[in-house]
């Protein structure tokens, strides 16, 4: 492990400069959804039990490098209040004069939140000396905001390098699951990828046929590799002109030894509506007229021998149209066996990325997984074997 964890760091009475995702969905002032602030409260805690004063360093929306009043951070104190059990003080910007003066004034047992980073046109741009600037209001830099962590902006990147750093609780627990699950997982390693289109997922597909023993292909995505073994998939959605590419990473698997999981029975529907009239039909059999909207149970059947198979699994994006009735009863159905194997302690399951989250969440399989990471680009980046500048740069 080359970061260090806050458990390395000498934080009594020093100034900690703590990156974290507070990109919150607001309305009328009011924050809607407060989960991400809620994951960065455990850091917070031991900061401030170890004699520390947490700094907060946090973006908010696209300003753009200006300085834009709807954007600004200050809304947020009544849910971090609630969320840290602390009293949480504002500064007006994140580096300079003000922001000066409210590290000074901090008191014990306080939290300080500075003003959105994006503010600066520096930030976007991993700028050295608005980095400088804002290593001047701490003592120790820790990140905690692995969601932010594919990007090199200044407060994720060049900062880390200026004072002593270390990886937050919520960027500890993700690190420490996405090793288990990629680094050096326990084997056999399956992986479910899902979504609607082939070409948004290449380098992910071509990384994991390197890493993994299985990998099931669902959703659209699937519609693409069946084309490419010449079936006729009718009106699904489908990337015809990606068949070529189809092709070559299944070659690629075939040479690695991945074993690629595809659909063996559909269901297929003419019109894309909850609740329309659908049949379940072989892969090969799709009629002209219809359209392929989920796996079928001999398919669900299938995944689930893998799923028995598995050590470790690996589930980025669903198997069929999930959010409308009937066609999410492949995720549903291989998410709950997922579910119940991490649970009984047989696998060691992780998973990420938006349409993946909101899949198992509607499956109810969510709190059973060993590990769900909100970071949609940092964990897509990270499955494509991408090195993260943030995380590189607490090494």
């Amino acid at each position: 492990m080359a970061w260090k964890t806050l458990d390395q760091m000498d934080l009594d009475g020093k100034r900690v400069l703590t990156r974290v995702d507070i990109n919150v969905p607001v309305e009328d002032g009011r924050v809607t959804d407060a989960t991400r602030i809620e994951r960065i409260a455990p850091t917070v805690a031991d900061i401030l039990a170890a004699g520390g004063k947490p700094v907060l360093l946090a973006h908010f929306g696209r300003p753009k490098g200006k300085r834009v009043d709807e954007m600004s951070l200050q809304p947020l104190i009544p849910a971090l209040e609630k969320a840290l059990d602390a009293k949480v003080v504002f500064a007006a910007d994140c580096i300079g004069p003000a922001a000066k003066a409210a590290v000074d004034a901090l008191q014990p047992g306080e939290v300080l939140l500075l003003e959105n980073t994006r503010f600066h046109a520096g930030e976007e741009k991993n700028d050295a000396e608005l980095a400088a600037g804002m290593a001047e209001l701490g003592d120790v830099y820790c990140n905690d905001a692995f969601s932010a962590a594919h990007r090199a902006h200044a407060s994720t990147e060049a900062l880390a390098r200026l004072l002593p750093s270390c990886a937050g609780r919520l960027m500890q627990a993700e690190l420490s699951a996405l090793e288990k699950a990629l680094g050096d997982p326990e084997r056999p390693v399956l992986a479910v990828v899902g979504g609607a289109k082939v070409s948004t997922k290449l380098e992910l597909l071509s990384n994991l046929v390197e890493k993994v023993d299985m990998l099931v292909i669902g959703g659209g995505m699937a519609n693409t590799f069946l084309a490419a073994q010449g079936l006729d998939v009718g009106k699904s959605l489908c990337e015809h002109e990606m068949t070529g590419t189809a092709k070559e990473i299944a070659e690629k698997a075939a040479a690695g030894g991945c074993e690629i999981l595809l659909p063996r029975d559909v269901v297929v529907a003419r019109e894309f509506k909850a609740g329309a009239e659908n049949e379940v039909v072989k892969a090969e059999d799709c009629p002209a007229d219809a359209m392929i909207l989920d796996a079928g149970p001999d398919s669900v059947a299938h995944v689930g021998q893998a799923l028995e198979r598995a050590k470790t699994l690996i589930w980025n994006g669903p198997l069929g149209a999930f959010e409308i009735a009937p066609f999410d009863a492949a995720t549903n159905a291989a998410a709950g066996h997922a579910a119940k194997l991490s649970r009984e302690g047989k696998l060691v399951s992780v998973a990420g990325g938006g349409d993946t989250v909101a899949a198992l969440n509607k499956a109810g399989a969510a709190e059973d997984f060993t590990y769900i990471s909100t970071a949609g680009g940092a964990f897509l980046e990270w499955m494509e074997g991408k090195t993260l500048p943030g995380v590189a740069a607490l090494g």
